[in-house]
């Protein structure tokens, strides 16, 4: 293990009894190393082992091989070393519904023994002071997640892991969150980000780590592993003409709906423009078709089977 990363896994194994009898691994040879600073997404199909390796690395499941590390300390062994550095929500937060969201974070860091003083920052960092003196129970569901994190704020953490804080949240609260983790991750924080919505991970996290039935399936920066366009979507009012004479010039054309098509080439969109000119045909649209994470994502998970699902206490 080396010191340097944040979080680090090698080797990393989980097997589970299922149902029936039988064995599942949840979780195979997983290498996963986070460095310190911003936002790093942990994607993968339901199913597919983020959760279970989250609970391995907290301490609340038992690996049956390998080993990790939190800042470079050997957990779970050694997770009452650096247990303070860690923020986590990866279940439904537990709060009085009758107290407001103040309230509720005073008796988290009484219990803490945290001092009284990080709450303001906590409400802060989330943008709920001006709603902490409303009644939990009227939190919309957005809310109820800011004050999650609100609460694993309390003690400072170097470390934040949340587990899919999205689920179940309409667009307004998405945002909430996204801009929540933004911020978290301008400042220092490093996040490990779990989640299934693609369009939200790639705007706020700088790197990823791709897991398929408990393998890694791709790892690295965003902008590395969705790569640069070599694609343009076109548009011209003489569609046929336009195709046959890029053709003729050695592009490589796709369908694009009726009205245009994609050009595949390594050649500058210069190049598409001034033959297209030189036949008088003009360009309506040429815009460039970069791959988004989603398509990288889809690309790598399809075909990966679920698993059946693990019993209650039946992991090994």
């Amino acid at each position: 293990m080396t010191g340097d990363l944040v979080i680090e896994t090698a080797g990393l194994r989980k097997e589970f009894r299922t149902r029936r009898g039988g064995l599942r691994v949840a979780v195979q040879s997983l290498d996963l190393a986070v460095p310190a600073g911003g936002v790093h997404g942990f994607l993968g199909p339901n199913g597919s082992g983020k959760t279970t390796t989250i609970r391995m690395l907290l301490g609340l499941a038992r690996a049956t091989k390998g080993s990790m590390a939190l800042f470079g300390t050997t957990v779970p062994h050694g997770l009452p070393e650096v247990i303070d550095r860690v923020g986590a929500v990866v279940e439904s937060p537990k709060f009085s519904p009758n107290f407001t969201g103040r309230q509720n974070l005073q008796l988290l860091a009484r219990t803490r023994g945290i001092g009284q003083d990080r709450i303001e920052s906590a409400l802060a960092t989330v943008s709920l002071g001006e709603r902490d003196r409303d009644r939990y129970k009227s939190y919309s569901l957005g809310m109820k997640q800011r004050l999650a994190i609100a609460g694993t704020l309390l003690k400072d953490p170097q470390l934040l892991i949340l587990d899919e804080p999205t689920n179940g949240l309409d667009p307004a609260g998405i945002r909430e969150i996204r801009d929540t983790i933004r911020s978290l991750g301008e400042t220092g924080v490093t996040v490990l980000l779990s989640s299934h919505i693609l369009a939200e991970v790639q705007q706020v996290c700088s790197s990823v780590t791709i897991i398929g039935n408990g393998r890694m399936l791709a790892s690295g920066k965003v902008d590395d592993l969705i790569g640069a366009s070599t694609s343009y979507r076109v548009r011209v009012p003489d569609r046929d003409g336009a195709v046959r004479r890029l053709k003729e010039a050695g592009f490589t054309i796709h369908p694009d709906g009726d009205a245009g098509f994609r050009v595949e080439t390594d050649r500058p969109p210069g190049d598409i423009t001034r033959t297209l000119g030189e036949s008088q045909v003009w360009l309506s649209e040429l815009t460039p078709v970069r791959p988004d994470l989603e398509t990288v994502f889809l690309e790598l998970t399809s075909g990966e089977a679920l698993g059946e699902a693990p019993e209650e206490g039946s992991d090994r």
